[in-house]
């Protein structure tokens, strides 16, 4: 009996259209298709094995379960997969990828035998509908295929195959040499069926498709491993077709296990994209940013008076929020959610993550798009009208609005990013207005986001609370690192919102009342985001061997795989929320390249 592992256990494999996750036992709990927002068809890993799995690995007897794998690891800088397992009987490999897609999406299964004759195992439990429907399985001009509705999924293998309890079974033995493949492709029930596989050339082309991609990096300097593992992650979690980013491939794995914090990550912050824009553009890679800039235009759509601080991967305004009561959650942490109400939230800080993206893609060399510098003059117009309203702020709190300093500092973004590219001479605009709006709006964040007597800046005008995004003020320039204030602020929050281990919490989840300042009940763990923004800090204010010291820290929390979820739980010793998260590999990224620029690594 399989039940799914801790977060940390998965590996991720994808196509950069869907992704799917594989636990240490052989097991896949997790994959949407055709898309990452699609419905899932294996969604065990928020439920048990009856709400669909595919497992492959040594057999096993009755009584026993499966096993993790002895050894696992990416082949080189790909997406590849590869897990090992030791048995009485031999030893085994499993190769699990999925094509980059050319036609139906697929992931393929290569057995391959190392040494001795093992005994293997193949047991695919299609539920579609997050668990929901058990399909039609049958067999089709030799070929396995489930249909439920308008989808269809088809197992190709040389294997022999059986159904028993609703579940597609395959035993088989591997010698040293042997090579046997399973494929599942997903194509609409409508069509006729998709093209048979060619796992060893398809295996062949990922690889190389991953060796090339990995070629474009232009960082060389310490822990460039970290970094072009975190590069590979992103990439993956681009939607291809269109250039959406998702903030992570799965939804309503807990940020507190047990507890309600569960979301649904399937979609396209506007703050996610831009600062994983912004990574790979640092990182030498033009062509995603060219495509998210494309797709950016698409989904505003020339009307930033509505502009929505998310999207569907494809651009898709309604993404409203559901709770799917038959699944009872990972490790029973209920409700699971699917779509997200904070999709009509007013965020303002988007303003400037999106503000500085382009200016950062135009400052890079990206070839201009005069629509791009229209949309940033709309954009600031937008933000003159309205930047003195309270909003929900970047952490999405479900509570009152607020005036959020981190709010008001990103609109100063905005505003001082779209000034300079008037003063370039590339647009035109009202340069000596949205000056003075700059400086307005820096006096005020200045004279009522900031508490004197403690010596920082707070989380919102008149509170009492501090919030990590404050750490972001010397990063988007909004005052030198050297200021008192900033100084001030870097240590109130390391003094304030720092667990027992050294890492950073978003903010004090409770308040004045027992759902604190995000209406939400429970306690969340400490946010790896945060933490990175604290080492960065560290190392701007000099204290570099200090930021050194969290950043190699902060990396030990990977898994041996080298990805990361969105949040560390100091309490429980493990990771937590949804995963992988682009939230926190994009500030590694960004941590190791200040750290290296810092000459903290000497040289």
């Amino acid at each position: 009996m399989h039940v799914a592992g801790r977060i940390e256990d998965y590996a991720l494999i994808g196509d950069m259209q869907t992704a799917a996750l594989v636990c240490r036992d052989g097991t896949v709990d997790w994959l949407c298709l055709p898309r990452f927002d699609s419905p899932a068809v294996f969604a065990g890993l928020l439920g048990t094995e009856e709400h669909g799995f595919w497992r492959m690995g040594p057999a096993y007897g009755p009584g026993a379960g499966p096993r993790p794998a002895d050894r696992r690891r990416y082949r080189g800088d790909s997406l590849v997969l590869e897990s090992e397992w030791d048995t009485p009987r031999g030893t085994v490999r499993v190769i699990d990828f999925m094509p980059p897609r050319d036609g139906a999406p697929q992931v393929i299964r290569i057995v391959e035998g190392v040494s001795g004759r093992v005994p293997m195992r193949s047991e695919l439990r299609m539920r579609f509908a997050y668990g929901w429907v058990v399909p039609w399985v049958h067999k089709r001009e030799g070929r396995t295929v489930a249909v439920a509705g308008p989808d269809s999924v088809w197992l190709d293998t040389e294997a022999e195959t059986y159904g028993k309890d609703l579940t597609t079974y395959s035993d088989f033995t591997v010698s040293p040499g042997d090579r046997i493949a399973f494929t599942i492709s997903w194509q609409p029930s409508h069509h006729q069926p998709p093209a048979l596989a060619e796992p060893e050339a398809a295996l062949e082309a990922t690889e190389e498709f991953w060796r090339e991609w990995v070629e474009h990096c232009t960082y060389h300097g310490p822990y460039r491993d970290a970094v072009v593992r975190s590069l590979i992650t992103l990439k993956a979690l681009t939607y291809a077709p269109t250039g959406g980013i998702v903030a992570a491939p799965t939804t309503s794995l807990p940020e507190c296990i047990g507890g309600v914090r569960n979301w649904d990550y399937r979609f396209t912050w506007l703050r996610d994209a831009a600062i994983t824009l912004s990574s790979l553009l640092r990182t030498g890679y033009r062509e995603e940013a060219r495509a998210w800039r494309e797709w950016l235009l698409r989904a505003v759509a020339g009307d930033p008076d509505n502009l929505q601080i998310m999207y569907g991967i494809a651009g898709e305004r309604e993404l409203g929020e559901n709770e799917l009561n038959w699944l009872p959650g990972y490790e029973n942490s209920s409700p699971v959610r699917v779509g997200n109400g904070a999709a009509g939230q007013l965020q303002l800080d988007v303003y400037g993550e999106v503000t500085e993206a382009l200016h950062l893609a135009h400052m890079t060399g990206l070839a201009r798009n005069d629509y791009a510098s229209l949309l940033q003059i709309k954009l600031i117009q937008w933000v003159e009208k309205h930047w003195d309203q309270p909003d929900e702020g970047i952490w999405e709190v479900r509570g009152p609005r607020r005036h959020f300093v981190h709010s008001k500092v990103m609109t100063w973004v905005a505003v001082d990013r779209t000034v300079k590219l008037i003063e370039s001479g590339d647009v035109d605009g009202p340069l000596e207005r949205w000056k003075d709006l700059r400086e307005t709006i820096h006096r005020d964040v200045c004279e009522k986001g900031y508490d004197k007597e403690r010596n920082t800046f707070t989380q919102s005008y008149g509170s009492q609370e501090l919030d990590a995004s404050l750490l972001l003020i010397p990063q988007m320039g909004f005052l030198p690192p050297d200021d008192k204030r900033v100084i001030g602020t870097i240590e109130a929050i390391q003094r304030e919102l720092s667990t027992e281990d050294g890492f950073i919490l978003r903010y004090p989840t409770s308040g004045e009342d027992d759902l604190g300042v995000d209406g939400l009940e429970g306690e969340e763990g400490a946010f790896l985001a945060c933490s990175f923004w604290l080492a960065d800090d560290l190392a701007m204010i000099g204290r570099v061997e200090e930021a050194r010291k969290l950043f190699e820290k902060l990396l030990s929390l990977r898994n041996d795989l080298g990805l990361l979820a969105e949040e560390w739980d100091p309490r429980l010793k493990r990771q937590v929320g949804n995963f992988p998260q682009a939230f926190s590999h994009v500030p590694l990224i960004d941590t190791a390249l200040r750290l290296t620029a810092s000459g903290a690594y000497g040289g």
